[in-house]
């Protein structure tokens, strides 16, 4: 059966080139394993995104789906790495310089726990691509400037480097060393980088983990541990809200996981279930407003042309003001 897709100005002609769809993927540690039911719709409906923007953990998955992998796959190997708990706990306190009392007296200590290119080699799958250019789907990588106190943008040059420096969360994490800047968490400037696919993509997608902190009932103060992070991503909430008064994707999707912790990895499988709803809704609004039978399959087929009428790029919206999803 032949596809259908859509033209422009009314003149009944195929445009001179397919509609783009952007993928920005938000930070919001364990809460961003949601990302990968998310690939998973995108790769459930045959369709994948011409380019994509990730900070922090969206920006793990996001290099590793922009290398090929897909979202099943990522599934299986985030599942089989988190359940090696007691070796990855191991492994990661040998690779890092610190002694481990450093660990017990957190805030003595002169630097981060961890370094985030070892906690990288480990975790992601050999398939990931070395540089930029290798990698299948353009892709974008937000980390922040310390000293300058601005985004870093990356789309060139090393890879895990790039993604080290975006996951780089202070405390946790040591900064990222690169041309003399001293760069940390994404999240910090630009938690949801879905502006950076704005001037690029016909359809602009964004899925939101960041969540918010879940009141405890049985006490009214957070912990230390508790307050420490969640204020970091109470933070990247604010940054997101102002960012959404001014610019809108085409379609946000909010993860439904602000139920967990932020260092809630070993709760992958709940992560993953707590996903499905949001998984389902995004398929939903993909198929409605890009029409799954319109766009055109990964194989390539045959194509009949459907006027409709369409105004200039990006001067205009491809689709209905963002509907968020809750």
């Amino acid at each position: 059966m032949a596809k259908t897709l859509e033209t422009s100005a009314g003149n009944g002609k195929l445009p001179a080139r397919k509609p783009t769809i952007g993928l920005a993927l938000g930070g919001g540690g364990a809460r961003g394993l949601a990302h990968i039911a998310m690939l998973e719709a995108f790769d459930e409906l045959g369709i994948r995104p011409n380019v994509i923007a990730g900070t922090s953990i969206g920006a793990v998955y996001g290099a590793a789906y922009a290398s090929g992998i897909s979202g099943r796959d990522l599934r299986e190997h985030t599942r089989y790495i988190l359940s090696q708990r007691f070796g990855l706990i191991r492994d990661l306190f040998v690779r890092r310089a610190q002694p481990f009392s450093q660990f017990l007296n957190l805030f003595g200590a002169r630097n981060a726990i961890l370094d985030p290119l070892a906690v990288l080699d480990m975790i992601l799958p050999n398939e990931v691509k070395e540089t930029f250019a290798d990698c299948e789907i353009p892709l974008k990588i937000v980390a922040s400037d310390f000293y300058d106190q601005e985004q870093k943008v990356f789309t060139d040059g090393r890879l895990r480097l790039a993604v080290a420096a975006s996951m780089a969360l202070p405390v946790i994490f040591q900064p990222v060393i690169q041309d003399g800047r001293a760069l940390i968490d994404g999240g910090l400037t630009n938690p949801l980088p879905f502006d950076l696919l704005l001037p690029e993509a016909d359809i602009v997608v964004a899925i939101d983990v960041s969540g918010a902190p879940v009141p405890d009932p049985r006490r009214v103060a957070p912990t230390a541990f508790s307050a420490l992070f969640s204020s970091a991503f109470l933070f990247e909430r604010t940054i997101i809200k102002e960012k959404l008064k001014t610019r809108q994707p085409d379609i946000l999707i909010y993860s439904g996981t602000s139920q967990f912790q932020v260092l809630d990895f070993l709760k992958c499988d709940d992560i993953l279930t707590a996903a499905e709803p949001a998984k389902e809704r995004l398929k939903q609004q993909l198929s409605r407003v890009l029409s799954v039978e319109t766009l055109p399959v990964l194989e390539g087929s045959d194509i009949e042309v459907r006027t409709i009428q369409r105004p200039e790029r990006r001067k205009r919206r491809l689709l209905p003001r963002v509907r968020k999803e809750q």
